[in-house]
């Protein structure tokens, strides 16, 4: 009975979502290879294509799967395994999920292998625990450690796709009561010294829930024309990855910290054309917690963002607050935030370190915010653990541009914290209306250009320990 709930919530979320964003049908209608249109970004950004596949396709049903039988798990699981394989030995190809509801636990794709989602079909993962063992190495929350494996996996990989227009459904209510008892002790581990090697985890007593996709080391993929929702934790968590397209995705999530997408210390990255309904952030660009960040050292960089919407979530495009290995270079132009928290928030505690920089956000309409439009902030206070301190966290060289927001809590808010640094961040072409204004502590070098604002209640502009700030107004 729980898992049909869980479906069920998440096949009925799923209908009202299509219906209110007008995305009824988008993803069977478009073209199979509908052109990409050619990336203009402000930083040096390569022009992603779509990885080739052979023309070979090898069907689930042929090495054993069964539809329809929620008893069939194990033979499924078997049964992609075996497809997968034989399509990656015979030198890649299509794996065909064909219409029908395919009950399996973990799914792991190989080099040159396209999993494909047939209209009508939908996979619906395992609600056992122990279907995720053995465990296998991920990332989770910033940190290196072995764990449940993830739903979909991959690792070391070139050339791997998920593509539609069927359906990911993670079935994954017995994995949120986790949240209340999960352990925080991944997030001490670098701070004293055991070695990746050691950690690990994969246990209901050492509790940490598994991403639902997530590909480590990856090269050259494609995520286009599915709908995804009701992961145990982060919905589509790229970590280490290079050459990234994610296209026409329907993310429907519901549950603790389901963010949409979470690209963790990946470069060269497309998020194009997804509607998101989200229980938390929509895209939020990650680089790794604290001392285990610095080992890494591997930033986020080259990302751009379009032609996306949302009906609901924590914020739009979101950086933080595991930044400790640095972003840079991204660019969100042309989306449509609808009822999200806020359209750009980037976050981060005055001890993580990291330097967020080079973030273009450009052409936005944005309505009935539940928080701020933007918000800047380095009090960020959901850390599980006391930190090390390592460095402030820098943030500098941000730009706003052309955003009509209409409703809002707060217009714009900008924190700072003592030896940090808020700088070079510049707001150009924005027409608001909100009940306050734009609330800035701690920060110098800002800029209001043509920047028009109509408030509620209060002053238009509340500063505090600002330096070197420019208004103009946009009337």
């Amino acid at each position: 009975m729980k898992h049909l709930v869980t479906r069920f919530a998440f096949q009925i979320q799923a209908a009202i979502t299509a219906l209110a964003c007008g995305t009824a049908g988008l993803a069977a209608a478009m073209p199979e290879h509908e052109p990409i249109a050619p990336i203009h970004a402000p930083f040096p950004m390569p022009q992603l294509a779509r990885p080739a596949f052979p023309a070979r396709t090898i069907s689930i049903r042929e090495h054993g799967a069964v539809s329809g039988d929620a008893s069939a798990i194990a033979a499924n699981t078997a049964a992609f395994a075996a497809a997968i394989k034989a399509c990656a030995e015979a030198g890649g190809g299509r794996v065909l999920v064909p219409p029908g509801e395919w009950h399996t636990g973990p799914i792991h794709l190989r080099s040159n292998i396209d999993l494909h989602l047939s209209d009508g079909a939908e996979i619906v993962f395992s609600d056992r625990f122990e279907d995720y063992l053995p465990v296998v190495f991920v990332r989770s929350g910033g940190v290196e450690i072995h764990n449940y494996s993830p739903l979909v996996y991959a690792r070391d990989c070139e050339n791997i796709a998920i593509t539609g227009p069927g359906r990911l459904n993670g079935n994954a209510g017995a994995w949120w009561g986790w949240k209340k008892k999960e352990t925080r002790e991944t997030f001490q581990l670098a701070a004293r010294g055991v070695p990746v090697e050691k950690r690990i985890f994969g246990t209901p007593e050492a509790a940490i829930r598994p991403s639902f996709v997530s590909f480590i080391g990856c090269k050259n993929i494609l995520l286009e024309g599915f709908t995804i929702g009701s992961g145990p934790n982060w919905t589509i968590h790229p970590v280490y990855c290079e050459n990234i397209i994610i296209r026409r995705v329907h993310v429907l999530t519901d549950g603790p910290n389901n963010d949409g997408i979470d690209p963790d210390s990946c470069r060269n990255l497309l998020v194009e054309h997804c509607v998101f309904d989200t229980g938390d952030d929509c895209l939020v660009l990650k680089s790794g917690y604290n001392e285990d960040g610095w080992r890494v050292g591997r930033p986020t960089e080259n990302v751009v963002m379009r032609h996306c919407s949302s009906k609901r979530g924590h914020g739009g495009l979101v950086i933080g607050s595991e930044m400790s290995g640095d972003v840079r270079n991204v660019y969100m132009h042309d989306c449509h935030f609808e009822g999200t928290d806020r359209a750009l928030r980037i976050k981060s505690r005055p001890d993580r370190g990291g330097v967020v920089e080079n973030v273009w956000v450009k052409n936005i309409t944005v309505k009935d915010m539940q928080r701020e439009v933007v918000i800047l902030n380095m009090d960020y206070a959901s850390d599980p653990t006391a930190v090390t301190r390592r460095a402030p966290p820098i943030f500098r060289n941000i730009h706003v541009s052309d955003v009509t927001a209409d409703g809002a809590p707060v217009a714009i808010r900008i924190t700072g914290a003592e030896d940090a640094s808020i700088e070079n961040i510049t707001f150009s072409k924005m027409t608001i209306s909100s009940s306050e204004g734009v609330i800035i502590d701690r920060a110098s070098g800002i800029t209001f250009d043509k920047f028009k604002i109509i408030t509620k209640k209060g002053p238009a502009f509340q500063l505090n320990n600002v330096s070197n700030i420019s208004i103009q107004s946009g009337e």
